[in-house]
């Protein structure tokens, strides 16, 4: 059992790391952070697999795990020292987007503004913008968070008028 299970864990993070790396960049600023929380959400979808029924989509279920862990950890963030260690991973080389092109860099200047714009926002409507920008339909938003179809709609419209104000004059430039 223990070995389905494993591979049940490798094939979620092979196909939903780029999901994993942009909720931790939502969630941790600095590197540091990001690859503790990275290590705190891999470390819960692990112990996740077992609990796993097929209810849900997997992509529902990942999305669960990989946000609650964020939230507990931003929360308990607060009441710790800061732990000073090297990163295993550098997040700074992961691409905020799946597009490698020639413009990356001005592409991951870009993605940074957006990232630290969403930081900003209440922690529910970062949770509905990132899951809006995977592509996830109100439903699925629904099952993550726990709240209705119509409630996701209001936050949805309120984060982005807040992210078009915050992000104005980065707009105008481009």
């Amino acid at each position: 059992m223990d070995d389905e299970f494993e591979q049940i864990f490798k094939r979620w993070f092979d196909e939903h790391k780029r999901l994993l790396f942009r909720i931790v960049r939502i969630y941790a600023s600095s590197l540091d952070e990001q690859d503790d929380l990275f290590q705190e959400i891999l470390l819960h979808l692990w112990k996740s697999v077992p609990n796993f029924k097929g209810l849900a989509k997997e992509t529902t279920w990942i999305y669960r795990v990989a946000l609650n862990t964020a939230l507990l950890w931003r929360r308990s963030r607060r009441r710790r020292r800061k732990r000073f260690r090297k990163s295993i991973i550098n997040f700074e080389d992961i691409p905020a987007s799946p597009a490698d092109s020639s413009s990356a860099q001005e592409n991951h200047k870009l993605f940074d503004q957006l990232y630290k714009a969403i930081r900003q926002l209440p922690v529910i409507d970062s949770c509905v913008v990132l899951m809006h920008l995977e592509g996830l339909g109100y439903e699925d938003m629904t099952k993550v968070l726990g709240i209705s179809k119509n409630h996701v709609g209001v936050r949805l419209n309120r984060a982005k008028k807040a992210l078009a104000r915050d992000l104005k004059g980065l707009l105008d430039e481009i």
